[in-house]
């Protein structure tokens, strides 16, 4: 029987999940699979993309990782605590489960490139759905972090703070962008930070991935920072995703 799997946001121009799926299942010899685009503009849609035929597995990305939620029958408990969902596992009796791979992506991702964690501190800038996984990681592994928001009731702080306020680049080296400020097409575009006062004590994270080198990280290079973008962690979530889809005790 042919299995359906796909991915739900809007607008889906930038995803790399067909493509990579596509690529996998003829690399890897998996038969009677596809992995389709569902580009909706309002959730609501999720109930006909639901009775898409032989459909065994979603991911979800912007904007409907939390408003994804009420739409769903179950959820694992570590999608509960992040409060976001960016998979979802389909039964062949139509249960629906939400689950969150970022997580998953984004600690294995952010530990293999740091290494030694102790004493860290963070900056999270965007206070979004994709923020949510990495503040649970963050939390997880204590590692102290602010919010960084355009508006003061969004976040700890607001982006002006950081520019009146010197130490807070200097004593929070590692800084995360979960904005979609600088991804493709736009590609002029990033966060709004006195980048000067980036050093080599400094990793710039950014969860954006197309184009593998945006403005964020280039700022942070001009001043020899440390910076990562965010296809490592998005090849680590398709993986979880296939793994949770393909569950033998499910």
């Amino acid at each position: 029987m042919e299995k359906t799997f796909g991915l739900i946001g809007y607008p889906l121009g930038h995803s790399f999940s067909k493509k990579y799926f596509t690529e996998k299942f003829i690399r890897e010899n998996i038969k009677h699979s596809t992995y389709e685009l569902f580009e909706i503009k309002n959730i609501s849609e999720i109930t006909e993309v639901f009775k898409t035929k032989g459909l065994r597995g979603l991911n979800v990305t912007i904007p409907y990782k939390e408003k994804i939620i009420p739409w769903l029958d179950k959820l694992e408990p570590k999608a509960k605590e992040i409060d976001a969902v960016n998979v979802i596992k389909i039964t062949q009796d139509g249960i629906t489960e939400g689950f969150n791979a970022d997580y998953y992506g984004f600690k294995t991702s952010l530990e293999r490139w740091v290494g030694c964690l102790y004493g860290l501190r963070a900056l999270i800038l965007g206070t979004g759905g994709a923020s949510k996984a990495v503040k649970k990681v963050l939390e997880d592994l204590d590692i102290p972090f602010l919010s960084v928001s355009r508006s003061k009731d969004k976040g700890n702080i607001t982006y002006e703070s950081l520019h009146n306020d010197p130490s807070l680049i200097q004593s929070f080296k590692l800084i995360i962008n979960t904005t979609p400020l600088g991804m493709s097409p736009i590609l002029n575009t990033c966060p709004d930070l006195p980048y000067h006062l980036l050093s080599p004590d400094n990793y710039l994270y950014d969860l954006v991935y197309n184009p593998s080198e945006t403005l964020f990280m280039k700022k942070g290079a001009k001043m020899n920072a440390h910076v990562k973008n965010g296809y490592e962690m998005l090849a680590l979530q398709a993986e979880k995703s296939w793994e949770i889809w393909n569950d033998p005790e499910d």
